[in-house]
């Protein structure tokens, strides 16, 4: 029998990437041959480097992992740089994975990660951990890529799993989260990479597995709990039809886990509402189990041109519908819009502006974002987006009134960095 070598996996515990991380912890842990593998998520850059140097110097094997977006890219990139620089010597196996990593592989792995996961982790992961510990190759991890000779390599892809066969959160760990119920989608909206990620079909935890995890938050002494699920009324379909059936089932098992004094989050942040989906009906099945009062609804545009060139699957007039609904059953909607989507004129902007305030004289809340070209997405190579200055003046006098919020100013500026970054299509 092979003696195992003490591992440590050092997570860099940070918004977005925790999300990922959260989930991929709870596979490590999950798994009886990784019970020695000891797991740390330091949540500061100083915490990180001192946590690397401790382990590092203990004696263990240390793995230093990076998860982001592409438009957290280069601050996962400058964090890589400013580790690697205060190590003073000492080894530590940098790994990274992410939507961006398996859109950009080479431009990640040339950031300077030792490797990268391409594709779903879970499986990828725990090869990975397993091979440090018995002292073999980790290049040679399925579902992995590094550099060799300035050249990509790569293992193939990360196989997509069944939900139902990892957790969803560390629980042993203490490190609990939002539950993903649903992976995947299959609308293939062309501006978003989670089709591109986990595939244009969905992938649904069952509600026995969603109730057990629910018990052991509920037992961890959490209060409330979050899903994980790219369009929350999806859930147990595989189509654009809703089974408000099994919504059903899923909330009321749920109360049931949570129960006496847990509090439901459904339909809200990492949950959205699609605009068609804001029915009485639904509406109806969600006053009697959630306790969130707003929804997020995905607008997106208030042109019906550029709503048909994004493939969204809706017009306009369905967003005001959900909208009135919504506001109707009790809720306060608060609904998302992309600024500068590829394709948009004069007239375009003015029709998403006065739908924004459209809305807002409904009772809604506008969330903003500026559009950005992310890679592996069919406009990835498309310009990054901007606000014009008459724009930019409307939508301060929103935000000033509390009708508008998001961070689109800022956006702009990632938006640009991503563009400048992203690399001519092979071939």
């Amino acid at each position: 029998m092979v003696p195992h070598r003490p591992v440590s996996l050092v997570l860099s515990y940070q918004y977005p990437g925790k999300y990922a991380f959260t989930v991929l912890a709870g596979a490590v842990e999950s798994d009886p041959a990784l019970a020695d593998v000891k797991l740390f998520f330091p949540r500061e850059r100083e915490t990180l480097l001192a946590t690397l140097k401790e382990r590092h110097d203990a004696g263990d094997t240390v793995v230093a992992a990076w998860s982001f977006y592409s438009a957290s890219f280069a601050a996962s990139a400058e964090e890589l740089a400013w580790v690697r620089e205060r190590l003073e010597g000492r080894f530590v196996l940098c790994i990274a994975g992410g939507v961006h990593a398996t859109a950009e592989p080479l431009q990640t792995l040339q950031a300077g990660f030792d490797l990268i996961a391409i594709g779903e982790g879970e499986h990828s992961l725990r090869e990975l951990l397993g091979r440090v510990q018995r002292g073999e190759e980790p290049r040679d991890t399925h579902g992995v890529a590094h550099l060799k000779d300035g050249k990509l390599v790569q293992h193939g892809r990360g196989e997509g799993v069944k939900l139902d066969d990892f957790p969803p959160f560390a629980a042993r760990n203490a490190m609990f989260g939002a539950i993903e119920i649903t992976r995947g989608c299959i609308y293939a909206c062309r501006f978003c990479q989670t089709p591109f990620m986990s595939k244009a079909r969905f992938r649904h935890r069952s509600v026995a597995n969603v109730a057990h995890w629910a018990r052991e938050l509920r037992r961890s002494g959490r209060r409330d709990i979050r899903f994980i699920t790219p369009t929350s009324m999806s859930y147990g379909t595989g189509d654009e039809t809703m089974n408000l059936a099994a919504v059903e089932e899923l909330l009321a098992a749920v109360r049931e886990a949570m129960a006496p004094d847990g509090r439901i989050y459904y339909g809200t942040f990492p949950s959205e509402v699609r605009p068609e989906h804001v029915t009485p009906e639904a509406l109806a099945v969600l006053k009697r189990y959630v306790h969130n009062d707003n929804l997020i609804i995905g607008g997106q545009s208030g042109s019906e041109r550029i709503l048909q060139s994004t493939r969204r699957g809706h017009d306009v007039e369905t967003v005001v519908r959900a909208t009135r609904l919504a506001v109707e059953g009790g809720f306060v909607p608060n609904v998302d819009f992309i600024l500068g989507l590829p394709g948009e004129e004069a007239d375009d902007v003015a029709a998403t502006v006065a739908l924004m305030e459209r809305l807002a004289e409904l009772g809604a809340r506008v969330h903003g974002h500026t559009f950005m070209p992310l890679p592996g997405t069919p406009f990835r190579d498309a310009p990054p987006g901007r606000v014009d200055a008459e724009t930019q003046t409307k939508l301060d006098r929103l935000a000033s009134q509390g009708r508008l919020y998001g961070h689109w100013k800022q956006q702009v500026a990632l938006a640009e960095g991503i563009a400048q970054r992203r690399r001519p299509r092979a071939g």
